[in-house]
């Protein structure tokens, strides 16, 4: 008897695809609501040089990933799809057309061979230069109701179970700040859902399978490994996508400053962003690989998506493939 063939994965992440609504608010969304023209120049300087100078035209790496990418079983989005220019996430009509648009495209492309995860942006949170937006609870309901993103999937492939999770709730307790006080109780009986329903799914794994976990922010692997269930069944991930960091430039530095405590004087942003740093030692066991924004940063260009290749039979380990993209 043959062996089975292999079976040809995608996987892409922070697309922070712009409609047209999105477009209409101007590159300069996020600078010119900054009031202290210090912090202005500094973030100004930070987008064009660094980051990203044209944010809301990143739309145009999707239409050539669609146009250049090769067939595939099952494409993974790993979270981010709008832009978020109002930082409320999909509670914006605006960014909810462009996450729709953008699922839409992918769609057309792989139909119901494509899935979606969570990413922080699907929710909102506050921005690091001007302190505007956070989560929504409207959010929440307009991308599991209105357009059907599922916080907690599992796609068994032979031997291998790929599992996508939802970090902002998962990491919750550090975003705190985010949310508004009286959406608070909510927030934490969502979290309290998500997490008895990832135990009921690291419970069942059978000894010999292996999993991929998707998990857009490591900002929520400290906190899965508080779960009994999780930890026994470590040894069993072999792969943690992540995306969110947009660069392996951020994940390496991540990792040189993991010794760094949290910096709480500075601002929730910031304190948040510490934290997370100050527990990224914690990420190791979970044999992070992050996917890259699909637009990269301006500083490096480094944008693309992987291709995996998985032996059913799960003889040998799943082969990455990393497909620049330049802009």
């Amino acid at each position: 008897m043959n062996p089975p063939r292999d079976i040809q994965l995608i996987l892409l992440s922070d697309i922070h695809y712009a409609a047209a609504a999105e477009r209409a608010r101007g590159n300069d969304y996020e600078i010119r609501v900054i009031q202290n023209p210090l912090v202005r120049a500094f973030a100004r300087l930070y987008r064009n040089f660094i980051w990203m100078r044209h944010p809301l035209e990143r739309g145009r790496q999707l239409d050539r990933f669609l146009a250049e990418c090769g067939p595939a079983e099952h494409v993974i989005v790993n979270g981010d799809h709008a832009c978020d220019s109002a930082f409320i996430g999909l509670s914006d009509p605006a960014s909810l057309a462009s996450a729709r648009e953008c699922f839409d495209k992918i769609k057309a492309k792989f139909g119901d061979r494509a899935h979606f995860v969570f990413g922080d942006h699907e929710l909102g949170k506050k921005t690091m230069f001007s302190g505007l937006g956070g989560m929504k609870l409207a959010g929440w309901h307009a991308c599991t109701e209105q357009l059907g993103l599922k916080p907690l999937w599992r796609l068994d492939l032979g031997k291998y179970v790929l599992l996508a999770v939802c970090s902002p709730l998962i990491a919750l307790p550090a975003g705190q700040a985010d949310t508004l006080p009286e959406e608070w109780p909510e927030w934490q009986r969502l979290r309290a859902e998500h997490l008895a329903g990832l135990r009921v799914i690291f419970d069942a794994l059978q000894a010999d399978q292996r999993v991929i976990l998707f998990c857009h922010d490591p900002t929520a692997l400290p906190f899965l490994a508080q779960e009994a269930s999780v930890r026994r069944r470590l040894p069993q991930i072999e792969a943690t996508i992540i995306g969110h960091l947009h660069t392996n430039l951020i994940l390496w530095k991540s990792r040189l400053l993991s010794w760094l405590p949290p910096i709480r004087f500075l601002g929730p942003t910031v304190a948040k962003l510490s934290a997370a740093l100050s527990q990224s030692r914690h990420w190791r066991p979970f044999k992070v690989r992050l996917c890259p924004a699909l637009g990269g940063i301006q500083l490096l260009n480094d944008g693309g998506y992987y291709t995996v290749n998985l032996d059913p039979a799960a003889q040998r380990p799943a082969e990455f493939v990393f497909h620049p993209l330049r802009r």
